[in-house]
């Protein structure tokens, strides 16, 4: 059994993600005789799935504290000192949710994954009657508003005025982002600010296709610039004054360079993935740190690696994947919210986005999806390890996590099978990505169809 993807658990309420399937999950997750915070995002499914997650926790054993409709990081903040579960399907349709767990403020690794996974499969069953664990009510959101707000007045500069337009996309942001921006002074209008789990205003998903209304509102009324969140709160898309999508990799290089910079550190560590811009490198190393990479979905471990490598004097100062952050100073969870509160204060200190992201250097950046069977993609890979370098005899390679070849100006293009579709994906940043791609390609269609044969 493998319930578990990138991001916990997550599809249809109906075919995968039942009350059956959230009470085995959580009767095998509460062995361990832990506490356990549950809380869950607006969906219309998810009182149930709390429901039955609360009774396989109980029913093992453990102690559970019912904390309502929260943002996936707020849960997280609860989660510190014992055990969280957070209901939720992030971005995903409202069909659909979700199962994350946490321990002591970060998601479960994989090696806790299956612990429980192995529980579903062998049907664990209830503890004796007398055994049972309790539940009781905690109030959450407050206290982490409160230490969302004191994270971020020790960033940037106050926001006294400030006009933000904030697109909360009927999620749980609705009760986070708005309330801390006005807390720390900033003139704060919103869109979409009601929880909902239809997501009437727009999809879920915050992309430049789905935030049209965001733009529009934020070109046309003065503002400095917008804000949007996914369902839970944890992704963050920054829209600037004109209306325009700022780069997710633009956003990671500015918070990476300003976490850099703050930082004592003899060895300060940016931890990200690997198709992220080589902005970030460059920002990075201009303040005096370093950059390590980690597969998509396993920041956490990528935090752990770069700090059991390092020595005394290695800080991981900050780490993040496209939209996706964590403060490693205020936690070790994923938390859009906190990227809200700091971004705001960032570019009130700058005097605007434009002086804030003004030395990231932004060349042209493509992403593609090249058809490969799923049988086909370990030959594929093995093949490109060889042709990849062949071709790009001047650049470093890198094979840790697909294969990603830096050329010596500063382009990089990244090749890696997709985990859930039949595609191996190229990646690629350069002044001439056009050109880059077309060799990308090329390569990769050769790989594929010499394994097929």
């Amino acid at each position: 059994m493998n319930l578990f993807g990138t991001a916990g658990i997550r599809g249809d309420v109906v075919s995968r993600v039942t009350p059956e399937l959230a009470l085995a999950v959580g009767r095998s997750a509460g062995t361990s005789g832990e506490t356990f915070v549950v809380a869950r995002d607006g969906r219309e499914t998810g009182a149930a799935l709390a429901a039955a997650m609360e009774a396989g926790l109980e029913s093992a054993g453990a102690n559970v504290c019912r904390a309502g409709q929260l943002p996936t990081p707020a849960l997280a903040f609860a989660s510190q000192g014992r055990n969280g579960v957070m209901l939720t399907a992030s971005h995903n349709p409202p069909t659909d949710n979700g199962i994350k767990l946490f321990d002591d403020g970060q998601e479960y690794d994989r090696e806790a994954e299956r612990d429980v996974d192995a529980g579903v499969e062998d049907e664990t069953p209830p503890r004796p009657w007398n055994e049972w664990g309790d539940s009781t009510r905690v109030e959450v959101l407050d206290y982490y508003r409160d230490a969302v707000m004191e994270y971020a007045r020790e960033h940037g500069a106050p926001l006294d005025g400030v006009r933000i337009a904030v697109d909360c996309g009927n999620g749980m942001a609705s009760v986070a982002t708005p309330q801390v921006l006005r807390a720390l002074g900033a003139k704060v209008v919103t869109l979409n600010a009601n929880v909902d789990g239809h997501f009437p205003g727009r999809p879920s998903k915050p992309t430049p296709e789905t935030l049209t209304d965001l733009t529009a509102f934020t070109t046309n009324g003065d503002f400095e610039f917008g804000l949007a969140h996914d369902g839970d709160a944890d992704r963050i898309v920054l829209v600037d004054g004109n209306g325009d999508v700022v780069h997710e990799d633009t956003v990671v290089a500015v918070l990476a360079e300003h976490y850099t910079e703050k930082s004592d550190a003899d060895d300060p560590v940016v931890v990200t993935t690997p198709n992220a811009s080589a902005r970030i490198d460059e920002r990075v190393r201009e303040a005096g740190g370093r950059v390590e990479r980690v597969r998509l979905g396993a920041l956490h471990e990528g935090i752990a690696s770069a700090l059991e490598d390092g020595d005394d004097g290695t800080e991981i100062v900050f780490a993040a994947e496209p939209w996706k952050h964590i403060h490693t100073q205020f936690g070790g969870w994923i938390d859009g919210v906190a990227s809200a509160a700091v971004l705001a204060r960032l570019v009130g200190d700058a005097g605007g986005i434009d002086a804030l992201r003004a030395d990231v250097n932004e060349r042209p950046y493509r992403k593609v999806s090249i058809s490969c069977p799923d049988a086909a993609k370990a030959g594929t890979m093995e093949r490109l390890e060889t042709t990849v370098p062949e071709r790009f005899p001047e650049a470093t390679v890198r094979i840790e996590h697909g294969v990603r070849a830096e050329l010596t100006d500063g382009s990089w293009v990244l090749v890696r099978p997709s985990g859930t579709e039949p595609y191996v994906r190229i990646y690629a940043e350069s002044e001439n990505v056009d050109g880059l791609v077309s060799e990308a390609k090329d390569l990769v269609a050769s790989a594929v169809s010499a394994t097929k044969e």
